[in-house]
Formats: structure tokens, sequence, C-alpha cells
């Protein structure tokens, strides 16, 4: 589930507690976590509404004016059903302290090395993960459409191989580009890939 960064912030502050969705089949569960830009956020409850019964004191906690404002934002088929899902902060966001953490063993070393290995051999488009390393390191916060037309790829894979990275704590996202992190460059000085 995509919340954008304005409700994100909102339930991170206590200032939102809700979402609603429109789907044809319900896409998240209670207890559900996912990172946002704000941190982590925990789904407590999901349960099937009425667009009309949507009340105003939850329209508000959804950071909406009023029922209406939430039934226009409404996407999808009309004819699916309308979800209520309250949410709740969990957390700071784990793979903040994970990039800063630079001072690698041996063993974090090996373990990277482990799992570059497994994308790569994942990838369709054959090994990428050095490459894009050294790339967003030689060209920090360059726009993911330059970095992907650089390597001749489409910005939309390329963008979910970089998170792909980030998710290890080895980028750092920025408004426009990336850069590596702490992590991302000590790792870069110590491996021998």
């Amino acid at each position: 589930m995509l919340l954008p960064p304005q409700v994100a912030h909102g339930v991170a502050d206590g200032s939102m507690s809700v979402a609603f969705r429109r789907w044809k089949k319900q896409a998240v569960k209670p207890g559900s976590e996912f990172k946002t830009i704000a941190g982590v956020i925990r789904v407590v409850s999901v349960r099937a509404v009425r667009p009309e019964k949507i009340t105003k004191a939850d329209a508000v906690r959804a950071g909406h004016v009023d029922p209406d404002s939430v039934r226009k934002r409404l996407a999808g088929d009309e004819d699916w059903t309308t979800y209520r899902i309250e949410l709740e902060y969990a957390g700071a966001d784990p793979r903040i302290a994970l990039r800063e953490s630079a001072e690698l063993t041996d063993e974090d070393v090996a373990a990277i090395d482990a799992k570059l290995d497994r994308l790569d051999r994942a990838s369709s488009h054959g090994a990428w993960t050095m490459r894009t390393l050294d790339l967003i390191r030689q060209h920090p916060q360059r726009r993911a459409p330059d970095l992907a037309e650089i390597e001749g790829r489409e910005t939309a894979p390329f963008k979910i191989d970089v998170r792909k990275l980030k998710g290890m704590g080895l980028t750092i996202s920025h408004p426009v580009g990336y850069e590596l992190s702490p992590r991302g460059l000590a790792y870069l000085e110590r491996t021998r890939r």
C-alpha cells in the first residue's frame, strides 16, 4: 500500500490514522508493515465500508475536510469494495541505521557479496549491482532517468533495482537522484569484486 508523503508524515506525527482505498480485492492485512518516507507504518485494522457511511471524524483522521473529499479521491472501479484502513506509526525505518553503519566486518562484506551475487544471478538483464553502485558513486544525486539512460535501461526497472540496493542499506534516495550511503561507500572500499 502506497501512502503519499503527507499521509505518511501525518501517521508518524499522530495527526492521521486512517486511510480509505477502493480495491477489487483487499490488498493489505492487519499487522502488515511497510516502509515509507516517514518510517515504518503498521496496518491496525481493515474493514469494508460503504462510501456514503464515511464519517466526518474518519475523514479528518484521513487528512480530509469532509467525507465528500474522501469519496472524490477514491480511485478504482465504483463497483469495487471501499476499505477503511486504520494505521499506526511502528518506528523509524531500519534502513536508516543500516545505511549509516560503515564499520564493516569481513562477515558483513561476505553477506553483502552473497546478496549482490543473488541479485545478479536472478536478473534478466545480467549482472548489474556493482555497475549500478559505481554509477551512483560517480554521479551522486543525478536524476534516475539520466542514470538509466547511461546504462541503456528503462527508468522504472532501473529504479526498482536501486530500491533493492537501498533495502540493503547501500544507497540513499533524495528528492532527485541517489547517492551511496556510508555503508555503500565502505563496502566499495572493502570489496574485491
